[in-house]
């Protein structure tokens, strides 16, 4: 990615092979990230209601290069994206303690709010990381659909289509949530 030095402010909608997504950025790095939908009306609509979102569509090197890796996602592909700048002006210290220990999972490498707290420096604070992550600003770029509920259930995801969407992606990066799939299936006699 190029050097947050290179950044000009402006927003694009992208299209995908699982829908409509969206960016934003400032002039230091990524503000905003809306996961898919089925329009791309919508879409803008959600990025322009937010604060600090700018009309303009200059796009500089390192959000082309972005925009490429997100349909390489969307697609299947393994991208990494924790090179990827994002401006998180005006988070708290928590919010930042927390998206950081997010940004380290792996694509398909998953753990729970409770273990994320932990790695966080905030052990015992499960649902501060919930809500945490429920404003995070960047999903994808900030993986909080990585992040599972105890006992390994789903648990909430705050962007559109909720908990379905969180399952979608994680099954995108080969993970499976939910109990294992019966050794022997019952013939029903």
């Amino acid at each position: 990615m190029k050097t947050p030095a290179s950044i000009t402010a402006g927003h694009a909608v992208l299209e995908t092979v699982i829908g409509f997504m969206g960016i934003a950025w400032s002039e230091t790095g990524l503000i905003r990230l809306c996961l898919p939908q089925r329009s791309r009306e919508a879409v803008e609509r959600r990025l322009l209601r937010h604060p600090g979102v700018s009309p303009s569509t200059v796009q500089p090197p390192w959000v082309v290069e972005l925009i490429t890796s997100i349909k390489a996602y969307a697609a299947g592909e393994d991208v990494d994206f924790s090179g990827v700048p994002v401006d998180l002006a005006g988070v708290d210290d928590f919010r930042l303690a927390i998206y950081d220990a997010a940004r380290k999972l792996a694509f398909g490498e998953t753990t729970t709010y409770g273990e994320l707290a932990k790695r966080a420096g905030h052990a015992g604070l499960a649902r501060e990381t919930g809500a945490a992550l429920g404003a995070n600003p960047v999903p994808l770029i900030i993986p909080c659909h990585r992040i599972l509920a105890a006992g390994g259930k789903i648990g909430g995801f705050s962007a559109p289509g909720g908990s379905t969407t969180k399952e979608k992606m994680l099954a995108m990066e080969g993970v499976r949530v939910g109990p294992p799939p019966p050794a022997q299936v019952s013939f029903g006699f």
